[in-house]
């Protein structure tokens, strides 16, 4: 039956297209809709794949009889659901929302790409920052992995800001997506570490907007497949140690219960696979203690992508927001270069 927004008690079924599936991110996003207890795949799309079967091509879908097929915005009209989910390249969504809003404009759309981002008439979604936003919402634009991290890992202290933080990011080479250049080629990335994009990046950018605080990002790729690390350096507008901030981390977070907070500093390991964040390893110098530094790790497929559309789509449907992802972790399986 097609989902109303009522209690997580209803037997609710939200039915669900996703197109775009063929990337990294579909490959984790689709057995975690597939195991949802109130989601149905009803149509996936991929144009390289299609009539392929699923479960012979993407990990954690048995039991699933669908195939891909070839959707495009001109037959999306033969693809009713109540959820869409756009897991294409930038500036590939706007036709197909063109075309769900002519055909379907009651079902919800979450967008993983940047293309909504910076639009005012969706809601950014970032569970634990907008959750009463996200709750009912109808046009939902996912955010950013390096984004998620750095907002996470700064909202707690943004009133104690006293300049630009800046934030060092290395993201593992799946974050580079499937298309091949640089920044995933195994010859450039062996026994190697790759800046790019050192003013400017788009999620400089979003992180910024969305803080509502300039923030600086150095983003680098390096040879393992996932995760991401953020270390930032912050001066804050008074002295503190690192007990102070471990304490405000904590409290901020207590009701939290995929974002970690510790003493030690995280490593990508912790979360590789998991759908949490891990925020520690405050570090507080400099005259009068008003210079700090902290870790954010969290897997890009994950929180940085898959787990949030999850939990928007829960939100949206008036589910518990961590409906679906109480177990089971990540499907792909990466190794070091």
């Amino acid at each position: 039956m097609r989902a109303r927004k009522v209690g997580y008690n209803s037997r609710m079924t939200i039915e669900i297209v996703v197109v775009g599936a063929r990337g990294h991110t579909g490959s984790e996003l689709l057995p975690l809709l597939h195991r949802h207890p109130a989601a149905r795949l009803v149509a996936v799309g991929s144009s390289s794949a299609a009539g392929e079967p699923l479960s012979s091509l993407v990990p954690g879908l048995e039991g699933c009889h669908l195939r891909f097929a070839d959707i495009r915005p001109e037959n999306l009209q033969q693809y009713p659901a109540d959820l869409y989910v756009l897991a294409l390249p930038n500036g590939q969504a706007a036709a197909y929302v063109a075309a769900i809003e002519e055909n379907h404009a009651a079902a919800v759309v979450i967008d993983l790409s940047a293309d909504y981002r910076f639009d005012a008439s969706w809601v950014y979604g970032q569970p634990e920052r907008f959750a009463d936003r996200i709750t009912g919402a109808k046009r939902i634009s996912n955010p950013g992995c390096y984004a998620t991290g750095a907002q996470l890992a700064l909202a707690p202290v943004l009133d104690w800001l006293l300049a630009t933080p800046v934030v060092f990011g290395v993201s593992g080479y799946s974050g580079a997506g499937k298309t091949p250049s640089r920044r995933n080629d195994p010859a450039v990335l062996r026994d190697n570490l790759l800046p790019y994009s050192l003013a400017g990046h788009i999620h400089e950018r979003e992180i910024t907007r969305h803080l509502d605080y300039e923030v600086r990002l150095l983003p680098h790729v390096v040879s393992f497949f996932r995760g991401i690390s953020l270390t930032m350096a912050a001066e804050l507008n008074h002295s503190v140690d690192a007990a102070r901030l471990l304490e405000l981390y904590r409290e901020f977070y207590a009701a939290h219960s995929l974002i970690s907070v510790c003493e030690n500093i995280p490593e990508v390991a912790d979360v590789r696979g998991k759908h949490g964040v891990i925020i520690g390893g405050f570090t507080v110098s400099g005259s009068g203690a008003q210079h700090a530094s902290w870790v954010c790790v969290l897997d890009n497929l994950l929180k940085g992508a898959a787990t949030q559309v999850v939990q928007n789509m829960n939100l949206a449907f008036a589910l518990p927001a961590l409906t679906g992802l109480e177990t089971g972790q990540g499907s792909l399986e990466g190794e070091a270069l």
